[in-house]
């Protein structure tokens, strides 16, 4: 993993079309062996259809790559496995939900996800649903991302032009700023309580993150080197 750079640009261009991914051809059967291990110890897990990038390059105030779809099985995988195909990314977006009064709220993971306890903005991994003409459309993916995760319609918040790329090599968080007219302890409850409506929420609790006193481990570093950012810059 490389040490994280922050892009910040104005366009997306993310194309996504057919591709064949050796890594996942070569190890099917160590990658399916893998998956029906880890089945045994988390069975919500879904071997859907997922997208990873490619070839991706920041030049003009845009972000470009290319996106094709494969396994989540597959993904697993090579994340566990210490990303062993570099020419690959897991490009995917999140929502940087902000408070009025300037928290950011991130969710932890429930157990029965891919990524227990750790905390994140809102997010999820880059979804075919979010395809439209053979582009990712992955401002549409967070707003609905954002409202199956905290119950907010894109009504309820202001989003930020500008994408801040989290760049760590094999991951690249695209996170898009958004900023709610609630203070963050009524956000937090409103959020809480539409988790408490659902039978198997994705997310176990909601943190509210003002700054570095607030980091914990469970934190991911393209999280909190974008608070740090965000808090540092006054964006």
């Amino acid at each position: 993993m490389t040490t994280p750079s922050i892009q910040r640009v104005s366009r997306l261009d993310l194309t996504v079309g057919p591709w064949r991914w050796s890594f996942a051809e070569e190890k099917r059967r160590d990658i399916d062996a893998y998956f029906a291990e880890q089945r045994v110890k988390t069975p919500a897990l879904w071997n859907g259809v997922v997208l990873l990038g490619r070839n991706a390059t920041f030049a003009n105030d845009c972000f470009r790559a290319d996106y094709f779809e494969t396994d989540f099985a597959s993904f697993l995988a090579w994340r566990d496995w210490g990303f062993p195909d570099k020419a690959v990314f897991n490009g995917f977006g999140m929502g940087a939900l902000r408070s009025s009064d300037s928290a950011f709220v991130l969710g932890e993971m429930s157990a029965n996800t891919a990524n227990p306890g750790r905390i994140y903005f809102p997010a999820g991994m880059s979804d075919p649903c979010d395809v439209k003409d053979g582009v990712f459309d992955l401002a549409g993916g967070i707003i609905r991302e954002v409202r199956e995760e905290t119950g907010l319609a894109r009504s309820e918040y202001r989003a930020d032009p500008h994408w801040y790329c989290i760049d760590q090599g094999p991951l690249i968080a695209i996170i898009q700023l958004l900023d709610a007219d609630l203070p963050g302890t009524e956000l937090r409850a409103r959020i809480e309580a539409n988790l408490a409506a659902e039978t198997s929420p994705e997310l176990r609790a909601i943190h509210l993150v003002r700054n570095r006193a607030d980091f914990t481990k469970a934190m991911p570093v393209y999280v909190t080197d974008f608070i740090d950012y965000a808090v540092s810059a006054a964006i």
